[in-house]
């Protein structure tokens, strides 16, 4: 079939041509915004999941819902080890620009972004002794009015983001509406920026303001929020973002590519859910794949069956491959590890369940070695965005069928 029609997008964060699935985390955040909207108190937002489930594709959908609802918004993608206050003043910025036009009092809008100049700018460093930083390190955050004093800007993260994320608010709530920043990968925001915002969170959620944020990350944010502010586990509302359904995989396919006029024979479908186990990535990757090899509607299982090595190849070097790079030995040697301790029932028609977290405890013991020598490896690892701890003395993969993956690679 003709390869310009190709309806699908294995693209990380690009949205695939049919949402499917994801209805019931579209309505709570639509009855999260009538809420405020209407003055009634609300949580923020925590989307968690694998890497591959479409967490920044419904990040950035329900950043659209707010933008229909004429919020201002703002999107962040936090990194290891970097501070959160230039990107946040940055999100910040791009969300009041959105709502200053609709606002009545120029002036205000001024005020405000003098107070995001001076928290933005509070984070420059400094040279030894309290010198001017060197050129290349002094930063501006593109606000054509003076900083102000005074407010959010005493270099204590937690006071400072408090205030700003106050000031904001009361902007939004000048204009009859609210502010989202939208943070991805949140799980790699430091343990001090992290207090900072559950802080900042829990004081607006006291004051009734109008702003909120939503985060998305791996499924240990939950534990990485919960040890900065033991008060986290009831400031946010968490949504576990999982595999599609049978149902919902379907949909994916076939909506898409009825509307190309073109069809799935029903065991075309069951090898396509077989070979990506329901995630959305994978989905997209096998669905391109297929279609580009088959000659014709209506799409048989044999089609898929060609295309799926193809699939699979692209897997292996753009999903796979590329996070496995990043691993050192030692620390491949820890994931292989993992992996062959992650297989259940055997590899025979046996189940693949990389959900299944495993005793930090058996690899040191399938590696031969204590479990104090291997803490820098895991480490690394869950630094590198590879392995997660959900609970205390277990790790799991990441990503899906990583550990498969893992095991078809020569040693």
């Amino acid at each position: 079939m003709d390869p310009v029609r190709n309806p699908y997008a294995p693209g990380a964060g690009q949205r695939p041509p049919e949402l499917a699935g994801r209805g019931r985390e579209l309505d709570v955040f639509d009855v999260v915004l009538e809420r405020i909207a209407r003055g009634r108190p609300e949580r923020s937002l925590m989307l968690t999941g694998l890497r591959g489930v479409g967490k920044t594709v419904l990040l950035n959908t329900l950043r659209s819902e707010a933008i229909n609802h004429l919020w201002g918004t703002g999107k962040i993608e936090a990194r290891p080890d970097q501070s959160l206050r230039r990107p946040i003043a940055a999100a910040l910025h791009m969300a009041v620009r959105e709502l200053a036009p609709r606002h009545r009092a120029p002036d205000r809008i001024d005020a405000f972004l003098g107070v995001l100049k001076a928290f933005a700018q509070r984070s420059t460093p400094t040279g030894r002794g309290g010198a001017a930083p060197k050129l290349r390190d002094r930063w501006q955050p593109g606000i054509d009015v003076p900083a102000s004093s005074g407010r959010a800007d005493s270099g204590d993260i937690e006071i400072d983001l408090v205030e700003l994320l106050s000031d904001a608010a009361a902007v939004a709530t000048d204009v009859g509406t609210g502010i989202a920043i939208f943070i991805d990968e949140m799980q790699d925001v430091g343990a001090e920026d992290v207090s900072a915002l559950c802080a900042a969170c829990h004081e607006l959620s006291q004051l009734g303001a109008p702003l909120i944020v939503v985060g998305a990350g791996l499924p240990h944010l939950p534990a990485v929020l919960s040890a900065a502010k033991s008060y986290s586990e009831r400031l946010y509302r968490y949504q576990r973002i999982d595999r599609l359904d049978r149902i919902a995989a379907d949909q994916a396919l076939c909506a898409p590519a009825e509307r190309e006029e073109v069809e799935y024979e029903q065991k075309a479908l069951d090898l396509l859910y077989e070979k990506s186990g329901g995630y959305p990535y994978f989905v997209q990757a096998y669905g391109k794949a297929t279609w580009d090899h088959a000659p014709r509607s209506p799409i048989t299982a044999a089609d898929v069956r060609v295309a799926a090595p193809e699939a699979e190849a692209e897997l292996a070097v753009g999903f796979f491959g590329s996070r496995f790079e990043r691993a050192t030995p030692a620390e491949r040697e820890y994931m292989r590890a993992m992996a062959t301790l992650a297989l259940v029932d055997g590899e025979e028609g046996g189940r693949d369940d990389m959900d299944a977290a495993v005793p930090t405890a058996e690899i040191a013991r399938a590696l031969g070695r204590k479990p104090a020598s291997l803490s820098p490896a895991r480490d690394a690892l869950i630094k590198k965005g590879l392995i997660y701890s959900g609970e205390r003395g277990t790790v799991a993969f990441t990503v899906p069928h990583f550990g498969r993956y893992l095991r078809n690679q020569p040693a």
